[in-house]
C-alpha cells in the first residue's frame, strides 16, 4: 500500500523491504530521520524504462538497498545525494552520477556492444555483476555471473539502452513491415497518466513506482531464466553436436537427448566449436512423446530459416502427409516450412534426411 504524504520541499519515497521482489515506497514526511537515509536521484516530470530499471537495480545493490527516490532537476537537490542517474548531466562513476544525454557521452558496455547506454545500461555496466551474483546466489567471481552477465545485457538490458537512444534496430530507411508497442519500454510509457487525467505530482510518483516493480520484475525474472534454465541447457546441445554425424552422416541434423532452450546456444556453439557446415535441423521430443523436427534459423530472432522444411509438405497433415511424404507416423509441417512432427523418432529422422534433398 502506497502512503502518500507531501513534503514542503521535493517527493522522497523511503523503500521499505518486503517478503516481495521489491520494496514498497512510501513518501516520507519532515519527521527527522533516526537514521541517515541513502538517496537515489533521478528527474521528476515524464519518466522512461531506464532510469525506472536503474532505480530498480541501485537498489539491489549493497550500497543503495533500501534507499529513498528523489525526483527533481533542481540542481541544488540533486547535489545532496548519494547517486544520480538519467539527469545532471554529468557521467563519473567515481563521483556515482550517472547521466547519459550530454553532447559528448558516447559510453558503450564493451566485450563487442557497441550500443551507446542509457542511464540503466550504466548502472548495469557497473553494478550488474553484483546484482547478477546476488540474485543467483553466487561469488561474484564466479565465470558462470560473467556469463549470466553479459547475456542480459545483450537479451534485456541492450533493447532498453537502444530504444532509450533512438537506435533502431535495422540499417533501413523503409518503414517496419509492422510496429511493436508491447516492448518493455512501450508498457513503461503507458503508466503515465493520459492528457484527459489527472497529472498531479503524485499521480506521475506513482505511475514511476509502478514502472521501477515492472522493470524490475522483468529484469529478476531474465536473470532468473538465463541463469537456472538456459545455462543449464547448454550441455545438452554441447552433446547433441558432438553426436550429429551419428544422427546423418551431413552432420546438418542434431538430436536433444533431452529438449531445452537450444537456439542460441546453437548459434554460440557452432561459432565456438568451427562447426563446418552449420546445422539445418533440430530433432527432439515433445511433451506428448512425439517428435519434432525443427529447423534453424540464419540469426538468433530471425525467422528466415537456413533450410526450410520442403515446400510440397507445408500445411498438410496425418494421412494426406504421409501419402505426400512417403514417411508414415506424419503429424504436421507448418505452413511457414519451420517445424513439423512425427509420431516416431525414425520418423522424424526421415523428415529431416528426406528435407536435406528436397526443395
Amino acid at each position: 500500500m502506497l502512503s502518500l504524504r507531501y513534503t514542503a520541499l521535493s517527493l522522497r519515497y523511503s523503500a521499505k523491504a518486503t517478503c516481495g521482489r521489491l520494496p514498497v515506497y512510501c513518501m516520507s514526511n519532515l519527521t527527522p530521520q533516526k537514521r541517515k537515509m541513502v538517496k537515489i536521484g533521478t528527474h521528476d516530470g515524464t519518466f522512461h524504462c531506464d532510469e525506472a530499471l536503474g532505480c530498480f537495480l541501485l537498489q539491489r545493490t549493497k550500497e543503495f538497498k533500501g534507499a529513498d527516490i528523489v525526483r527533481s532537476r533542481v540542481p541544488a537537490v540533486l547535489a545532496e545525494l548519494d547517486v544520480v542517474i538519467d539527469v545532471g548531466a554529468v557521467y563519473d562513476p567515481d563521483a556515482k552520477r550517472f547521466d547519459h544525454h550530454q553532447k559528448e557521452f558516447a559510453e558503450v558496455f564493451g566485450h563487442g556492444f557497441v550500443t551507446k547506454l542509457s542511464s540503466a545500461g550504466l548502472v548495469y555496466k557497473h553494478f550488474g555483476k553484483e546484482i547478477v551474483a546476488t540474485e543467483l546466489g553466487l561469488e561474484e567471481s564466479d565465470p558462470i555471473v560473467d556469463k549470466i552477465y553479459l547475456k542480459v545485457y545483450k537479451s534485456f538490458i541492450e533493447a532498453v539502452d537502444g530504444i532509450d537512444n533512438g537506435i533502431s534496430m535495422w540499417d533501413s530507411d523503409q518503414p517496419p513491415k509492422y510496429t511493436n508497442s508491447t516492448d518493455l519500454s512501450s508498457r513503461v510509457g503507458k503508466l503515465h497518466p493520459a492528457w484527459n487525467e489527472d497529472d498531479s505530482a503524485e499521480v506521475y510518483y506513482k505511475g514511476f513506482l509502478k514502472a521501477v516493480e515492472l522493470t524490475g520484475d522483468e529484469f529478476l525474472d531474465s536473470v532468473n531464466y538465463f541463469g537456472k534454465v538456459w545455462l543449464p541447457g547448454r550441455k545438452y546441445v554441447v552433446d547433441a553436436l558432438n553426436a550429429r554425424h551419428s544422427v546423418h552422416p551431413s552432420g546438418e541434423v542434431i538430436q536433444l537427448s533431452q529438449y531445452c532452450p537450444w537456439k542460441e546456444h546453437l548459434h554460440e556453439l557452432e561459432e565456438e566449436m568451427n562447426v563446418e557446415p552449420n546445422i539445418k535441423y533440430c530433432l527432439y521430443e515433445d511433451d506428448k512423446k512425439n517428435w519434432r523436427i525443427q529447423t534453424v534459423s540464419v540469426g538468433p530472432g530471425s525467422f528466415v530459416n537456413r533450410r526450410g522444411l520442403p515446400t510440397a509438405w507445408r500445411g498438410i497433415r496425418d494421412a494426406e502427409l504421409d501419402a505426400v511424404s512417403g514417411i508414415p507416423g506424419c503429424i504436421f509441417v507448418h505452413a511457414a516450412g519451420f517445424i513439423g512432427g512425427n509420431k516416431t523418432l525414425e520418423g522424424a529422422k526421415q523428415m529431416a534426411y528426406k528435407a536435406l534433398e528436397m526443395e
